[in-house]
């Protein structure tokens, strides 16, 4: 199979699964504002950031010559690692895991498997996504365009969920936050 085929199989896989859980998982919270926008914001940002980072990928302006084949295969496999450590988190999670911030009545905090060193593991799989998603093209202007905007939206969506389960789980959530990363195991 051509990288390009396998690109496009890739591809094809994260954006339908992304699509089924936006219309599948949103909470029944009886406190919509708890989201506070975020989840608009993070797919606004994530539409502006690819609808422009793939095509300045194709003009040639920022492409890395020496090693883009290596950097492009990098790119694909970091893809498929982000979105493997995206559902591995999710399904950790199972019933708590919501696209929008919400805190169920029966919310327990998970922090075994996957959630034992890091507290946003889905969001970490993503960002490696879209890391990947820019180095595909082997291209600086890419993955800068694609990934840092992405980086400043998840940044937002973290902080405004963190509130909502410090404001939820008190002490508990503040212990577990001194003892995990947010999205890189051991650094941050």
């Amino acid at each position: 199979m051509s990288n390009g085929i396998l690109f496009l199989t890739v591809s094809v896989i994260w954006v339908a699964s992304e699509i089924i859980l936006a219309r599948t998982r949103h909470s029944d919270s009886s406190d919509p504002g708890r989201d506070r926008r975020s989840l608009r914001i993070l797919w606004i940002t994530i539409a502006l950031s690819v609808n422009i980072g793939i095509p300045l990928g194709f003009c040639g302006v920022g492409t890395i010559q020496a090693g883009a084949g290596w950097i492009a295969a990098t790119g694909l496999v970091s893809i498929v690692c982000g979105l493997t450590i995206r559902w591995t988190s999710i399904l950790t999670l199972r019933k708590y895991f919501t696209v929008d911030v919400a805190i169920a009545d029966d919310h327990r905090l998970i922090t075994g498997g996957i959630y034992r060193t890091i507290r946003h593991p889905a969001y970490t799989g993503s960002l490696l996504s879209f890391l990947g998603l820019g180095l595909v093209f082997s291209n600086w202007v890419t993955v800068t365009v694609i990934f840092v905007p992405i980086l400043v939206a998840f940044l937002h969506r973290i902080r405004i969920e963190e509130k909502a389960l410090q404001d939820h789980f008190g002490d508990v959530y503040v212990r577990y936050c001194a003892s995990t990363k947010r999205l890189i195991p051991w650094m941050y």
